[in-house]
């Protein structure tokens, strides 16, 4: 299988992330998949076999192809190796029912970025897309720029100059993260700067907290915060 071998420079990447979905599943791909990504600012062309993908890409090559495994007229995971030997600019992101550690390595070995089993939920598939994208090439950050509070901490800023409003509660607990960055926050620490009354103070009201905000950054910048939890321990804010 010969596919069309021209390479764009991400590096010159105007306008949204442009993906080209490959599902066969008409449901999910037009009803789920392309009114989320949309949703969140991409821009999303589709298709449901393999020639109709290397139809797609002879007219314009995208950013990441999301890729199914199991399709009427060809193999994801040697689309995959495919794509990686004549596009090594592209991203790929291999969506599919077959789950499995085998599955995951073949699929990783073959070229592809990332593996998400079906079920994903879409707030997974976006933060994975994004992700690929920064490893790809340079975002569209300002230099030097992090993750920060404003100056008078009610907003969250991203690199690329995004604004996000938070309430009391997300500025306690951003404004703890952020005076140690990139290191491991214990729970009772981020409790402490929550609440003068630890000992009441429900520990799973900390991850709703956290899962809301993760939610409201990514709904509000189409990009994920990169706040980490670390298993039994506690968080870290990678800025």
């Amino acid at each position: 299988m010969n596919l069309p071998s021209n390479s764009p420079d991400l590096n010159e990447r105007p306008g949204p992330l442009f993906v080209l979905v490959l599902e066969d599943d008409a449901v999910l791909r037009d009803r789920v998949l392309v009114p989320k990504l949309r949703q969140f600012g991409f821009e999303v062309v589709t298709t449901g076999r393999a020639a109709e993908m290397r139809e797609a890409l002879g007219k314009r090559l995208p950013d990441i192809v999301l890729l199914d495994v199991g399709l009427p007229d060809g193999d994801g995971f040697e689309l995959a190796r495919q794509l990686r030997a004549d596009h090594s600019h592209i991203g790929v992101v291999m969506l599919t029912g077959h789950s499995g550690s085998a599955n995951l390595v073949r699929g990783l070995s073959e070229g592809a970025d990332a593996y998400l089993s079906k079920p994903v939920e879409i707030d997974v598939l976006v933060a994975t897309l994004y992700s690929v994208a920064r490893r790809l090439g340079p975002s569209a950050q300002v230099d030097g720029a992090t993750w920060r509070l404003s100056a008078d901490e009610w907003f969250l800023l991203s690199p690329a100059g995004g604004r996000v409003k938070l309430s009391k509660a997300e500025r306690r607990l951003l404004d703890a993260l952020m005076k140690q960055p990139n290191e491991v926050i214990l729970r009772e620490s981020l409790i402490a700067a929550l609440t003068d009354d630890v000992t009441a103070f429900d520990p799973h009201r900390l991850e709703s907290l956290i899962h809301r905000l993760r939610r409201k950054v990514l709904a509000a910048l189409g990009e994920p915060l990169p706040l980490d939890a670390v298993h039994g321990t506690g968080y870290v804010l990678a800025i």
